[in-house]
């Protein structure tokens, strides 16, 4: 895929409800060992965006498409209370690495990117928790730009962000890797210390495999201090998902007529 510099992106209302519903559950071996070493050398020359205890005994990677409702349902119900029980614990350290399914997903990915560190993870959030907005507009770019603004974007900043070729060259990279190296088959995949959990998970179904990881003598580290509210937070009414935001519909990222040219590269091998 090209980018077209004429206009502000290749944002390809791309993902035709066929291309969609091909991988839109993980069917990668469950239970699988991945070589943790490996996992922990993302392809791309993108930086993991670590959340929690960087010596934590566990570490869980996320695949994740922000297109998928799949991962929508885990980040807008069990994420937060897996956090608290996990990752502010000091237990667990997350990485959610970008698998772009479609050119949506690689927007999103490269907004996020950036957005910086800092924020990287709300923009991920902001757009899992209001797929249901985006993902059925025939307008998706205007769409995507509308929830960009509340997470303070302009459209110089935003057309600067889905025009960056080095960053989307690394967004590919990460997804074929995770494709030819560890297996994936769809999103969400989550490896636990290297164990493949492929598909949607439950906080219980987590726990079950991050239990017995974690040493009977385990000491939290020391909390760190919270960072300073930044202007790339979103407005609090921002954040409130549609009621059905978890709901596929058959047709819902069909592009219109005046979107630009699907992004085919991005569907999964076969």
């Amino acid at each position: 895929m090209k980018f077209n510099r004429r206009d502000t992106i290749i944002l390809a209302a791309a993902a035709s409800a066929a291309s969609l519903a091909g991988i839109s559950a993980s069917r990668a071996a469950e239970g699988d060992v991945i070589d943790q070493a490996a996992l922990m050398a993302p392809a791309g020359g993108l930086a993991d965006k670590v959340e929690g205890n960087p010596d934590a005994p566990v570490t869980v990677i996320e695949y994740a498409s922000p297109t998928c409702p799949h991962c929508a349902a885990f980040h807008n119900t069990v994420y937060e209370p897996f956090k608290e029980a996990y990752v502010e614990t000091g237990k667990v350290k997350f990485i959610v690495r970008p698998f772009a399914r479609n050119a949506l997903d690689a927007a999103i990915f490269l907004l996020a990117e950036a957005a910086g560190e800092e924020n990287y993870h709300n923009v991920i959030a902001t757009y899992f928790k209001t797929q249901n907005e985006w993902g059925m507009s025939d307008k998706p770019r205007d769409a995507i730009f509308t929830v960009a603004q509340q997470l303070g974007f302009t459209e110089e900043s935003f057309s600067a962000a889905l025009t960056n070729q080095e960053v989307f060259t690394g967004i590919e990279a990460q997804r074929e890797q995770a494709l030819d190296e560890f297996g994936l088959t769809g999103t969400p995949t989550f490896y636990v210390n290297g164990k493949t959990l492929s598909g949607g998970k439950t906080l219980e179904q987590l726990a079950a495999e991050i239990d017995p990881l974690v040493p009977a003598d385990f000491v939290a580290p020391a909390a760190a201090e919270e960072p300073a509210a930044d202007a790339m937070a979103p407005a609090d009414d921002a954040m409130a998902p549609a009621a059905d935001a978890m709901a596929p519909a058959t047709d819902t990222m069909a592009p219109a007529a005046d979107t630009m040219a699907p992004a085919n590269e991005m569907a999964p091998a076969n």
